[in-house]
């Protein structure tokens, strides 16, 4: 490769996860689709071999995403000496100390592994969410006992409702290692976390973990007119450390992998013209349904809160 980009030996471009020094690569892959229902075991364990040897080295889970199938599946892929190729990442959905604690274990357990790289607070999109977690019996305790007790390395939080209750988060008493938020071109006219969460992150070196690019179900190529080559290149060009992405089979990873490898970083000039063709259909959020709707908001979260039971809810994917 002539260009400036420094990447992995498989051709990926590969950057730092914030502040710390561990190495990513720029395309991450997602824990929530490579497990969907049309997807045998071995399948899914297909999947994650190849994302693995073909140079991917960020891996996204989180202890509800199937009832924890998801979890139990990337265990299995990643026994052996695939553990070690990783940065492995998931997130708890407790929100107080005891109930994070068990969940930490029981996810452990699942991924066959004695730690976890990167152990992210799950759907942070309530606004009291951050007074939960940060409380002194809250899940944010469990963290910090679990890092000193070396079963997690870095600690962050994910969401996709509001930069606001982002804001809440940051401004806790606690030094955050990651972020996980939305990034996509249509993110940058409603609600937008690139422009209003993505500039406190890279000040204070937390390493922002990109979603959600192709806005959760494709909606950004199919309503948007948009490629999944604008869609991918867009939020890689963004001051990220990794894009998880969901991916469901094997053509779903050839086409990101080569997505991957052929990024280039588009100028400035390229990004804004990209955010001027969709701003029309960006400004009222109808295409970020996991900001504007409840299509994607998790039944474990809404329960937790106290809120009703829809229909078509059943569990958020990050």
């Amino acid at each position: 490769m002539s260009d400036s980009l420094e990447r992995n030996s498989a051709g990926i471009p590969i950057r730092n996860l914030g502040r710390s020094d561990i190495k990513v690569s720029i395309l991450g892959f997602g824990g929530g689709h490579f497990c969907r229902k049309h997807l045998a075991e071995a399948d899914s364990v297909r999947l994650v071999h190849e994302a693995v040897d073909s140079g991917i080295s960020f891996f996204d889970n989180a202890w509800e995403y199937h009832g924890g199938e998801s979890e139990r599946r990337m265990g299995i892929a990643l026994g052996g000496d695939r553990r070690d190729k990783v940065t492995l990442m998931t997130k708890v959905c407790a929100r107080d100390r005891k109930t994070a604690e068990e969940q930490l274990e029981t996810s452990l357990q699942r991924l066959k592994t004695d730690v976890i790289d990167v152990w992210q607070f799950h759907e942070v999109i309530y606004d009291n969410d951050p007074d939960w977690i940060c409380a002194v019996d809250g899940a944010l305790a469990a963290a910090e006992v679990a890092r000193k007790a070396g079963k997690v390395r870095l600690i962050g939080f994910t969401g996709h409702k509001h930069p606001d209750i982002f804001k809440k988060m940051l401004s806790q008493d606690f030094e955050w290692d990651t972020v996980q938020m939305p990034t996509n071109v249509l993110d940058a006219h409603y609600r937008s976390f690139q422009k209003e969460i993505l500039p406190i992150l890279n000040e204070r070196g937390i390493g922002c973990i990109g979603m959600k690019s192709l806005g959760g179900e494709g909606q950004l190529i199919t309503d948007a007119g948009l490629t999944p080559y604008q869609c991918r290149a867009y939020a890689m060009s963004l001051p990220i450390s990794t894009l998880v992405s969901g991916i469901q089979s094997p053509e779903n990873l050839q086409q990101d992998l080569d997505i991957a490898r052929n990024f280039q970083q588009m100028t400035g000039e390229e990004m804004t013209e990209l955010q001027d063709q969709v701003r029309d259909k960006s400004l009222d959020g109808r295409l970020e349904w996991f900001k504007s709707t409840q299509f994607y908001d998790s039944g474990y979260h809404r329960d937790q809160h106290g809120f009703p039971s829809i229909g078509h809810v059943s569990g958020n994917i990050d």
